[in-house]
């Protein structure tokens, strides 16, 4: 399955699409093989590993690669590979499934992907996976909380053979696989190529650090945006390739090309590094820029950085010649008003002014309807992000209460919406959660799991009402802060979010219960009732925090009110 064409990290250039007459085969026989839905991630790692960009793998990975990856950063052959590649399932489909046989791959929707012959099943080691590839258990990092929270319980590892790539509507003209790009540089007649892959619109320090990379290593510039799965929170990758749209506009003619890479970032830090440096060997380069904080997962709880900012470049160019791609390493970028210019922060001599703006920074920005800098970004990008994030009084929010029954949730939610209607500038939704589950989850019962779907639920309806510029009031118990925070990255990027918990103590609540909840669950009516027999998670950093024991609902909507207006959104 290997080509011969181009020089491939470990080997020849991995091709893992069948021909017609095999497609129709395998098509054939799925009609008689198990099914294994594939997730978002599962989907962007199947589509990297089919195009080649995962070369030299040729399936998902199986437990000998799985184990040396996380021990030694190798395969079993040898060959250098940072990062578990591995196709999770339930515990409940694995024990449908064993070595030897064959499954049919397919999307959310059922649409046939191809064929995974199993070689290995096994356990999922989620704590030394987390140890050893992000170097924390620390579930507000994105890797670590995927892993805990949303991947399935066992690994199924063996070759694959994919009939059709997942399907793409946007932006096809830019979806250009390894082999594709390769014969791009052919036409141009380039020898040197420098990659630059990134998750976020390239702003002005960006734009000059790929312009001195490629001065530095005398070669031509190949950009690629990570238009699959990216930290939380993120701008859309439709945003983001708008933004990588303009911006190509300012290099030299004929000096850059562009391809969309459907890759699930893991945010590992070094060793994502080394993923991604291998990723651009892949695609041909022979250059790859590491730059501040590359593939940074965010902060953890204490409001740290994870990994040491400079991490990531040791690691890569300490590999560089293994992987057969040189380094370009950089410092921060900040901009020197005075000589109106940008320099890496390592060239600037002490006591000079500087002035620097994250990515993040500009992020939240944009948000919160504050101007950018004219030196910090291009007027197209700004133009082209305040078209998707308008000033907030015109973007859409949601409000989400979340305590324990009786804490006044309900109540303080109704005077919200009223407030809301009274105002008429936008329409708005009450998502309590009786009405929810009455009206939209009333399949589901009170298990841990199924009050789970009906929060995430809960979540999906008021992130469709906040992309459109609405407002959602939602009040659930939501016990559970990894729900939460799901919910909260999901919404933020499409507008605001507004954690707020109502505080009221359980004494307290237990005093107002009008449904005899509570005395149930005491008296071991009921089981598994949040407070009594099973925990409620309280919110690490919500935007606010009412306790209603001495306050009227009227007086806590009113803080609400107070705290959106502060913030611009009314």
């Amino acid at each position: 399955m290997a080509d011969t064409q181009a020089e491939a990290h470990g080997g020849g250039l991995v091709n893992l699409m069948v021909d017609e007459d095999r497609a129709g085969l395998l098509k054939e026989i799925t009609m008689n093989l198990p099914d294994v839905n594939l997730s978002e991630r599962n989907m962007c790692d199947l589509e990297v590993l089919a195009t080649g960009g995962f070369s030299p793998l040729e399936g998902f990975m199986v437990r000998a690669d799985y184990e040396a990856v996380l021990d030694r950063m190798r395969l079993q052959s040898g060959v250098l590979w940072p990062v578990p590649i591995c196709l999770d399932v339930t515990a409940a489909r694995a024990q449908n499934l064993e070595a030897g046989q064959s499954v049919a791959l397919r999307d959310p929707e059922g649409f046939l992907l191809g064929v995974m012959h199993i070689e290995d099943i096994w356990p999922a080691e989620r704590q030394k996976e987390a140890e050893m590839v992000y170097g924390t258990t620390d579930t507000s990092h994105p890797g670590v909380d995927y892993l805990f929270n949303r991947s399935g319980d066992y690994y199924i590892g063996g070759a694959i053979e994919v009939v059709s790539l997942p399907i793409h509507f946007d932006f096809k003209q830019m979806r250009l696989y390894p082999k594709e790009v390769r014969r791009a540089y052919e036409k141009l007649g380039w020898q040197r190529v420098v990659g630059f892959q990134t998750r976020n619109p390239i702003h002005r320090p960006q734009f000059e650090m790929t312009i001195k990379a490629m001065r530095q290593a005398r070669a031509n510039l190949l950009i690629m945006p990570v238009v699959g799965m990216t930290r939380p929170g993120d701008f859309d990758h439709f945003i983001r390739v708008r933004c990588c749209r303009h911006v190509t506009e300012h290099y030299p003619s004929d000096s850059q090309v562009t391809t969309l890479l459907p890759l699930a970032m893991r945010l590992s830090g070094p060793r994502d590094a080394l993923l991604d440096a291998i990723i651009a060997k892949n695609y041909g380069c022979t250059h790859f820029i590491v730059g501040h904080d590359h593939a940074s997962p965010g902060r953890n709880k204490s409001g740290g950085l994870f990994y040491p900012a400079e991490r990531s470049r040791q690691v890569a160019a300490e590999h560089s010649a293994e992987i057969g791609v040189e380094i370009v390493p950089f410092e921060e970028m900040v901009y020197l008003p005075f000589e109106d210019e940008y320099r890496s922060k390592d060239q600037v001599a002490p006591g000079t002014d500087t002035i620097s703006l994250s990515g993040s920074d500009i992020r939240q920005r944009v948000r919160e309807g504050r101007k950018i800098p004219e030196w910090a970004t291009f007027p197209e990008v700004v133009q082209e992000l305040q078209r998707a994030y308008p000033p907030p009084e015109r973007q859409g929010f949601t409000v989400f209460l979340t305590g324990l029954s009786g804490a006044g949730k309900s109540t303080i939610a109704k005077v919200l919406y009223s407030k809301f209607l009274e105002r008429g500038d936008r329409p708005v939704t009450l998502l309590d959660g009786d009405i929810v589950r009455r009206n939209l989850s009333s399949e589901l019962n009170f298990s841990k799991e199924h009050r789970n779907i009906n929060v995430l639920r809960i979540g999906f309806v008021a992130s469709e009402i906040t992309k459109n510029r609405g407002v959602a009031i939602c009040a659930p118990i939501a016990p559970y802060e990894v729900t939460r925070r799901e919910i909260r990255g999901t919404i933020e990027s499409y507008g605001g979010f507004i954690e707020v918990h109502v505080s009221t103590p359980i004494d307290e609540c237990e005093k107002r219960d009008r449904k005899g909840m509570y005395a149930k669950a005491r008296a071991g009516l009921i089981s598994g009732f949040t407070g009594v027999d099973d925990p409620y998670e309280e919110p690490s950093s919500p935007e606010l925090r009412i306790d209603t024991t001495d306050l009227t609902p009227a007086e806590a909507a009113q803080e609400i009110l107070l705290f959106l207006s502060n913030k611009g959104f009314i």
